[in-house]
């Protein structure tokens, strides 16, 4: 029997399931951790150099070269399998948590790139050289270019990161399985004891996919100090709602976005004085981000409001208020009044694809996109943005943005400024203090230089004429530092972010 065309599937297998171990870890990383940019390039660099480990150790293999093969397709079906269930619970428990991480990505890589060469070496007697090396390399890349797109667009939105990778362990355990009848003539003795290990293998990865929600509560649990009540994965974010003694919070991908307890005082900052701001009182109003309804539910207490556009990347996330009540009602059923529209898009593409207004199209608008902590959100936070979103305003339109603490990362604050005002705002930066975030930023802006506003809305939980006079006034471990211009091309404020949080994390 050609066993060539079998065992070169065996090489498309084994290089997708690799890929997706090291996509796996990296997204992990960047879950539990932050600092994305550096955990990627930390997890690329120790898997690719982990893949020659193991290319030189398997030349030390001189015997025994299928049944060699499978004893490692077991352990890659294994470790692999089993590797993000470990590593959440693991982060929750063991304070060594990034020599764990590391080690499971050196020891995959170093496995997998025991298996090519092996493969190699297996098929050696049905093709020339030259005709070998570049099936095999085919294939390896083509897996690796199935992993690099069933990953986003299929694995974690519709699987999740456990689920993901118990599957692909199982797709390594099959191929275990399967080559001791396809590779029976090359080993030697009986095959009966790998094919018990197989077995073994499989049944676990299958017991453990059947309780992998299971798994993933447990390991969610241990992440947050509060229950867990509501977790989805999207294929834009993971969002965990927990609940405890002071109310409920929100988290997308491990970052806390609010909590129920003191959300007010952060939404009614971040509203009411670009409503105050603008020059006339506001009529149309655009919101970018803030998906959950809460600043939604500030503007619309504004009376003079007739039209709010919001648009936010993830139905999910606008949708979520109808998956829970206690949602609904802290954001005072936003989404149900008639005067809201939403747009599930992303902001920057929904900005350039929106035709001109002559006059401007919105009074005022809400800003209130995630931290910047990877480029995907970086670029919300470019010249490039802030010029789109000037387009769509009035000229006379006030803008407020969340710009991250300028306290915990106040380089990074005070670029989002320079870079509104690079890209032609006047720019009046401020600050409150929010309990569960401590001391937080904002930035309010108009086309044209502008006096902070002095007065707001009467009857604000939080917000009154002498807090909002004190926030535009700033202590000196928060006063302006340089910092360069954030522009698409340079992505400065994701590095200066993820420094400054690193220390705090």
């Amino acid at each position: 029997m050609n066993r060539a065309p079998l065992l070169f599937l065996n090489v498309l297998i084994v290089a997708t399931c690799g890929l997706v171990y090291e996509l796996l870890a990296g997204t992990l990383a960047s879950y539990v951790l932050g600092d994305s940019i550096t955990q990627f390039s930390l997890i690329i660099g120790i898997y690719l150099s982990a893949l020659g480990v193991g290319a030189w150790l398997s030349g030390m293999l001189d015997k025994e070269l299928a049944r060699r093969f499978i004893d490692v397709e077991l352990s890659v079906a294994l470790l692999g399998g089993l590797s993000a269930p470990l590593l959440f619970m693991s982060f929750a428990k063991l304070s060594y948590f990034t020599v764990i991480l590391f080690g499971e990505v050196f020891l995959v890589g170093t496995l997998v790139g025991l298996e090519i060469p092996l493969l190699m070496r297996i098929l050696k007697d049905n093709l020339d050289f030259k005709a070998l090396i570049s099936r095999v390399l085919t294939f390896d890349y083509i897996g690796a270019l199935f992993a690099s797109l069933l990953f986003p667009l299929f694995c974690v939105p519709k699987l999740g990161l456990v689920r993901t990778s118990l599957v692909f362990g199982m797709m390594n355990a099959a191929v275990a399985l399967w080559g001791t009848w396809i590779m029976r003539p090359l080993i030697k003795g009986s095959v009966q004891p790998l094919r018990i290990r197989g077995a073994v293998v499989a049944t676990l990865l299958i017991v453990c996919l059947i309780k992998a929600d299971a798994l993933t509560s447990m390991a969610e649990d241990q992440l947050f100090v509060d229950d867990v009540i509501h977790a989805k994965t999207t294929p834009y974010q993971r969002i965990v709602v927990t609940r405890g003694s002071a109310g409920f919070q929100l988290f997308l991908n491990g970052n806390l976005q609010f909590a129920s307890a003191d959300e007010y005082r952060y939404h009614e900052a971040l509203v009411h004085p670009a409503m105050a701001a603008a020059a006339k009182a506001p009529e149309r109003v655009l919101v970018l981000g803030g998906g959950d309804g809460l600043g939604l539910r500030e503007i619309l207490k504004h009376d003079s409001v007739r039209e709010v556009t919001l648009v936010d990347l993830d139905p999910a996330m606008t949708g979520l208020s109808k998956e829970l009540p206690i949602l609904a009602t802290l954001n005072q059923h936003a989404f149900d009044d008639p005067r809201v529209h939403v747009v599930n898009a992303d902001a920057m593409i929904w900005l350039e694809d929106q035709p001109a207004c002559p006059a401007g199209c919105y009074d005022a608008a809400i800003v209130d996109f995630p931290d910047p902590n990877n480029f995907a959100l970086g670029k919300l936070y470019t010249t490039r943005f802030y010029k789109l979103l000037k387009a769509h305003l009035t000229p006379d339109a006030a803008v407020s943005v969340q710009t991250t603490s300028p306290l915990f990362a106040r380089t990074s604050y005070w670029c989002v400024i320079e870079t509104m005002e690079a890209a032609g705002f006047s720019v009046r930066p401020y600050h409150t203090t929010v309990p569960s975030f401590g001391v937080w930023g904002f930035a309010l802006a108009r086309a044209r230089p502008f006096d902070a506003p002095t007065q707001t809305l009467t009857g604000l939980r939080y917000l009154t004429p002498e807090i909002l006079g004190g926030m535009f006034v700033f202590s000196a471990d928060m006063a302006r530092v340089q910092a360069e211009v954030n522009r698409l091309d340079n992505q400065v404020l994701v590095r200066y972010y993820e420094r400054e949080w690193r220390k705090w994390n």
